[in-house]
């Protein structure tokens, strides 16, 4: 087996039983949210920081456990992922493919990254809110900012907290 082999395999061994795995399986619908799953999901973490240049030769040793779903979600009756489509949002890392941990039940603010339903559509945008006027504005420059009128239907569905996106 070839290196990339080895590590194709081992990307797939680890996905497996995570939330990546749950979001490779589950999330075969674009446009639909799906709610996150409220069973703990746990995972080692080490304890020490990783540099990003040479490997650590204390790389099998961990120190403790982390539920990824007391550290990605807040509200679980409120949180859901959707998968990302477009290429909007590349200039914050969001890309197609990518999937978010949406929360409803935290509130709008002026500059968070939010899924917007826009007359009867979903998209991802940042949220400008500022002196009574209302604009998605897209974080690629080839799409324009979206001012939000008042015959639009519109409404913040959520704030998108984490971005889970894959590397191999």
């Amino acid at each position: 087996m070839g290196l990339r082999g080895l590590y194709q395999n081992t990307c797939n061994t680890v996905y497996k039983n995570s939330i990546i795995g749950f979001m490779q399986n589950s999330l075969n619908l674009l446009n639909h949210p799906r709610q996150a799953l409220s069973h703990p999901l746990y995972l080692d973490v080490c304890a020490w920081k990783v540099p990003a240049g040479f490997p650590s030769p204390a790389a099998d040793h961990t120190q403790e456990r982390v539920d990824l779903n007391k550290e990605l979600i807040r509200n679980k009756d409120a949180t859901y992922l959707f998968r990302v489509k477009g290429d909007s949002m590349t200039g914050v890392g969001i890309y197609e493919g990518d999937t978010l941990v949406v929360d409803r039940s935290v509130t709008p603010k002026h500059n968070h990254i939010v899924l917007a339903l826009l007359n009867n559509e979903f998209t991802v945008k940042r949220l400008y809110r500022r002196g009574g006027v209302v604009k998605l504005v897209a974080e690629n420059n080839i799409y324009p900012v979206r001012l939000i009128k008042e015959e639009d239907d519109f409404v913040v569905w959520g704030v998108v907290t984490f971005n889970l996106h894959k590397l191999c």
